[in-house]
């Protein structure tokens, strides 16, 4: 994938240059915060498509350019109107290309060439900005014939991105930041932290547009169809805003503009940017305590944080520029261009799918939504996968999800000698839902997640050489430590985190990951100086280990459970193995295995086991990771980036999908894609170099 621009002059010269993506998305990322704000677009076309939030409801973002007198479409679709007389002409793209944090579409036509930027600022080690809630929409136009062109820009925010359906009433205000001027929308009943599940939307706090006042912006509130009209015949919006009580329901579906009178433009280009933001009040329910996002930690409101925005706006630019150009770079010599293709998409989706808030006592929590899934919170099983990002990425953040499940088990609501799988169903952390919740043993997956957890602690301390996190916990590190001990190695029929193939006994990929968790278990124990409990249970995950090689043996290959030959599964977690160092296994059953998943892949991608062709687009990665050579990772990786390049499923990018014809199985927009960030902490100058960015709050 090309880089863009490496800072704000090179972007203003090279934006309206964008060419084509090496990977199609199946969707791209728009604007992108946190399971709510998070809206995206279901094709190629920038103005061939609705944009959507990544559940699919409708979420309306449009643009519209004047030249000379004659407009053209360059985001969404015109309005829906009954009696629609009139269409406008889509503005011809001519490329589109994304980066980390930035996704950019090029026209041209009449005379005039424009590129539209979305840039989510989220540098994972800036808590602060991780969590703010505000992207920014640029537009770069110049002349493409040689002479100059009159050029009038249009963009609006439906208020839909307010509300869960468009039956609940909007309403909107108009706001002074000063020299700036900020329009927002929200519902009328504001029920905060009332709407709990998967498949729902934001229906309480405020949608904002604001832009900078040294362009001289015009702000209107009206429907969509009014603020197309007016633009389509003056280049200007209506004079006055709607009154709110006309504002409910449909076609007449609220929207705030913004338009900007470019004047002649000629060659040197001229840029515009908006503003849009979400300020959701409060955020999580947490053991009945609401509380706030992490950037409202310190008392701040939607005023201060807008004014942030657009003070900070260049230096953001540069920041983003920057990060994504190295953190390309950094993919591609670790992994190879195709595997940056999947990484930089997958980033923005990772991130998008958790909520930053500060905690009871101030510390920084981050609660991750399993959306398209079942709708959890903070799910060990979730965090798991996603967990090589954060680890390279922002170990703090990697912090943030592990405390509350570890303050959650230590607090004596949770009675079970194992970890628990999730806090209750988003955004309500109130206590385990999943299964057997707090009651039963029911349904649970006990060796699972009590394994994920040490894994997970064990590397935090080497990505900060420093187990202290562990120490703070150590009581329960000990208890899971004894659980897997007594139950890990051949594991009595229950669920993994593959939980969609259904109950299984004699998991040799489960019992592989118990091993390989008491193994890490040692590790910690002698990293905080428990010599004696570290020799002990080195010595316990060396025997399992040898056993587990005779016992799961299948001749070119290792079995799926123990008491079944001729199967065979991804050993997907023999990765952490690597990733600390433990050395339990030998070489020889990495090599095994990697060969064998290049005989029984299929065109899109190694099948997740025997019993069906479907697969898990993160697992596949970990799996490839286990190859010696480049040559053997990319072929076990090319069929994952041909998939996402060619599945018909137009859907943020899923986790499940069937390897024979790249149809998506289930599930999208979910946080486990930053497993694919795994291969880098394979190379401990990367991984510390990336690590080490961050500082804690």
């Amino acid at each position: 994938m090309k880089a863009l621009a490496q800072s704000l002059v090179l972007l203003t010269a090279l934006c309206a240059a964008a060419g084509a993506a090496d990977l199609r998305p199946p969707a791209w990322p728009l604007l992108t915060h946190d399971p709510y704000f998070s809206v995206w677009l279901f094709g190629d076309r920038l103005n061939g498509a609705r944009t959507s939030h990544w559940s699919g409801a409708r979420q309306e973002l449009n643009s519209y350019i004047r030249i000379d007198g004659e407009t053209f479409r360059l985001m969404g679709l015109d309005p829906r109107w009954k009696a629609r007389k009139q269409s406008t002409e889509p503005l011809p793209q001519t490329g589109s290309d994304y980066t980390a944090t930035r996704s950019v579409f090029g026209f041209e036509g009449h005379g005039v060439r424009v590129d539209v930027q979305f840039l989510s600022p989220m540098p994972a080690h800036d808590l602060d900005l991780v969590s703010r809630p505000a992207s920014y929409v640029t537009w770069v136009a110049a002349s493409a014939d040689g002479r100059p062109h009159d050029v009038q820009l249009y963009f609006a925010a439906s208020g839909d991105l307010a509300r869960h359906d468009e039956t609940q009433p909007l309403d909107w205000g108009r706001y002074s930041l000063g020299e700036a001027t900020a329009l927002r929308v929200g519902t009328n009943e504001q029920n905060i932290l009332g709407r709990r599940g998967d498949n729902v939307r934001m229906d309480w706090g405020y949608l904002y547009l604001t832009a900078s006042p040294e362009a001289s912006p015009q702000f209107a509130a009206a429907s969509q169809l009014e603020l197309w009209q007016s633009f389509r015949a003056s280049g200007t919006l209506p004079p006055d805003d709607l009154e709110p009580d006309v504002m409910p329901g449909k076609p007449r579906t609220p929207a705030i503009g913004v338009a900007w009178d470019l004047g002649r433009v000629q060659a040197t280009p001229v840029r515009r940017t908006a503003i849009v933001a979400y300020d959701d009040l409060f955020s999580i329910e947490y053991f009945h305590r609401r509380l706030r996002p992490w950037w409202r930690r310190n008392g701040d409101g939607a005023a201060e944080m807008l004014r942030a925005a657009l003070r900070e706006q260049r230096s953001v630019y540069e920041r983003a520029a920057e990060y994504d150009g190295e953190l390309e770079a950094y993919l591609t010599r670790t992994g190879g261009e195709e595997y940056a293709d999947v990484a930089l998409l997958a980033y923005r989706q990772t991130l998008a799918a958790h909520k930053l808030v500060a905690g009871p006592e101030g510390e920084p929590l981050l609660l991750s939504k399993e959306n398209f899934s079942n709708g959890s919170i903070g799910t060990v099983d979730v965090m798991y996968p996603a967990s090589p990002f954060f680890l390279l990425l922002s170990p703090e953040l990697q912090r943030a999800q592990m405390r509350p499940v570890m303050d959650y088990a230590a607090s004596g609501r949770w009675p079970f000698d194992f970890a628990p799988h999730d806090l209750g169903t988003y955004p309500i952390a109130n206590g385990q839902t999943y299964g057997g919740g707090e009651e039963t043993e029911d349904d649970q997956m006990p060796v699972e997640e009590s394994a994920n957890m040490i894994l997970q602690i064990a590397g935090l301390a080497a990505a900060e050489d420093d187990p202290g996190f562990a120490e703070q916990y150590w009581a329960l590190l000990a208890k899971w430590a004894a659980y897997l001990r007594d139950k890990g190695f051949d594991p009595e029929e229950q669920l993994s985190t593959d939980d969609f193939t259904g109950h299984l006994a004699h998991n040799t990929n489960l019992s592989l990951k118990a091993i390989v968790a008491l193994g890490a278990y040692a590790q910690l124990c002698g990293k905080t100086g428990r010599s004696s409990d570290a020799g002990e249970y080195r010595r316990l995950a060396e025997e399992l280990a040898s056993r587990w090689v005779r016992e799961a043996d299948d001749g070119d290959h290792f079995r799926l459970t123990f008491d079944k030959p001729g199967t065979w599964s991804q050993k997907y977690n023999l990765i952490w193995d690597r990733i600390l160092g433990l050395q339990l296994f030998p070489a020889e059953v990495a090599e095994k295995e990697i060969a064998y998943y290049e005989k029984v892949q299929n065109e899109y991608g190694l099948p997740l086991d025997n019993r069906s062709q479907f697969t898990k687009l993160d697992w596949i990665y970990w799996s490839a990771s286990l190859a010696d050579s480049d040559a053997d990772f990319e072929a076990l990786t090319e069929p994952v980036h041909r998939f996402l390049d060619e599945t018909p499923d137009r859907v943020p990018m899923t986790d499940w999908y069937w390897t024979q014809d790249a149809r998506r199985r289930g599930f999208q927009a979910r946080s486990v894609v930053g497993g694919v960030y795994v291969r880098m902490l394979l190379e401990p100058a990367v991984w510390k170099r990336w690590a080490s960015l961050g500082t804690r709050p």
